[in-house]
């Protein structure tokens, strides 16, 4: 959760500088479908108690449908970003039978406690890759306290990416040239350089 509001945060940045993130909200992404059923899945394995048999599949699969829907919007600046940090999550958790990997001291200090049948993120005996898993906390007391790996990261980071570099300034035209603002409050009100003498 904490990493789902940090990305919404992220979108959301460009306002503290009066800008709105134009591309995030005018693109017509390809493939939304895919991200929206990933997100809508991975809270139902988790939230639902499905079979420990099948849940590491499908949590695998929700990465998959994520990466495919990024490469579709890949033109977008960021997304590769995104995607990096969807691949790592998602080659980490491949690798490791369906669950990302935790450091325990991480999870002690954002006082999360073992949970019983399929997890998203757990401790494990032998994990592969365990420095790609849940290794930082965002620790207790903060709210939404949680543990997240360097592939959240780089998907805040990512989405963070994508906001700023099609952002534009609070009230300005979708046609209108960025400069434009500035151009005609730089012009004098009595400039007559184009007059003649």
């Amino acid at each position: 959760m904490v990493v789902l509001v940090f990305s919404i945060l992220a979108v959301a940045s460009p306002l503290v500088a009066g800008r709105w993130p134009a591309e995030v909200v005018l693109h017509r992404w390809r493939g939304a479908w895919l991200v929206w059923g990933s997100l809508v899945l991975q809270i139902a394995l988790f939230s639902f108690g499905f079979a420990e048999s099948i849940a590491p599949v499908l949590h695998i699969l929700t990465y998959a449908a994520a990466i495919v829907f990024l490469w579709m919007n890949r033109a977008l600046r960021g997304a590769v970003i995104v995607a990096l940090g969807a691949l790592s999550n998602g080659v980490t958790i491949a690798l490791n039978g369906g669950v990302l990997p935790a450091s325990a001291a991480a999870q002690e200090a954002a006082g999360l406690v073992p949970a019983d049948g399929a997890v998203n993120s757990g401790v494990l005996d032998d994990p592969v890759l365990p420095w790609l898993g849940d290794v930082f906390a965002w620790p207790e007391p903060l709210p939404l306290a949680n543990t997240f790996s360097v592939g959240d990261v780089l998907l805040v980071v990512g989405v963070a990416v994508v906001a700023w570099s099609g952002s534009r300034r609070i009230g300005r035209s979708a046609g209108a040239p960025e400069e434009s603002a500035e151009a005609d409050s730089a012009e004098a009100p009595g400039d007559t350089s184009g007059s003649p003498a």
